[in-house]
């Protein structure tokens, strides 16, 4: 389906779209170091630019392999070793290129959804010897504060029929499912700790259920 030029705006998909909050860029080129890929980006309502990184034929695919990601500048960007962050998403992308395809949504939600001013003021208290579950809640924050409602009508707007959910996360299951979207099976990403991230690694699966 060719997208629609709708005036004062960019192309969307205007029959898959009329239900949804989310409006697609064109796609553009993205050599990287992992290979070659297509980018797009998704505006939301409140007008926060998300990213789609994809391989192959992705549009009313089936059984498409998907990373779902949360945005983390400290790690992705600065390469900080307190977290797993930027290891996941370039397992993410090198799977995908050696399957051929597959889709990467990248979502603005940095800090487990608490903003990058609560993360920093996190970190400090876990220097101090909370762990992240702890510093959240000193903060007055749940341990995840993120949500996938984005992520999902990313995947319907693109008629993604089934994915398999590349995570070790059981809430991003179980909340892409509430949304709608078949997973039909997970796969896990498997990282090795370091001496910064192993402790924040063993809070993930002791306090909030990843599946390692």
């Amino acid at each position: 389906m060719k997208p629609e030029t709708i005036k004062n705006t960019v192309p969307i998909y205007e029959d898959r779209a009329a239900n949804h909050r989310i409006t697609l860029s064109e796609s553009a080129k993205l050599p990287t170091s992992h290979g070659h890929f297509q980018v797009r980006v998704a505006k939301d309502s409140a007008d926060m630019e998300h990213v789609i990184i994809y391989k192959g034929e992705i549009e009313n695919a089936d059984n498409l392999d998907v990373r779902v990601h949360s945005e983390c500048l400290t790690s992705e960007v600065f390469e900080s070793l307190r977290c797993d962050c930027d290891q996941q998403l370039d397992w993410a992308l090198d799977h995908i290129e050696t399957r051929g395809a597959g889709l990467v949504i990248y979502l603005r939600q940095e800090g487990r959804g608490i903003g990058l001013f609560n993360k920093i003021r996190a970190y400090a208290l876990q220097d101090s010897g909370l762990d992240t579950v702890e510093a959240n809640n000193e903060l007055g924050f749940p341990s995840d504060l993120r949500t996938y409602e984005v992520a999902a009508e990313i995947l319907n707007v693109l008629g993604i029929g089934s994915i398999n959910l590349l995570t070790n996360n059981p809430r991003k299951v179980d909340a892409l499912r509430k949304h709608g979207i078949e997973i039909t099976s997970r796969i896990p990403i498997l990282i090795e700790p370091n001496t910064h991230n192993r402790h924040y690694l063993k809070v993930k699966g002791d306090k909030l259920n990843h599946m390692f």
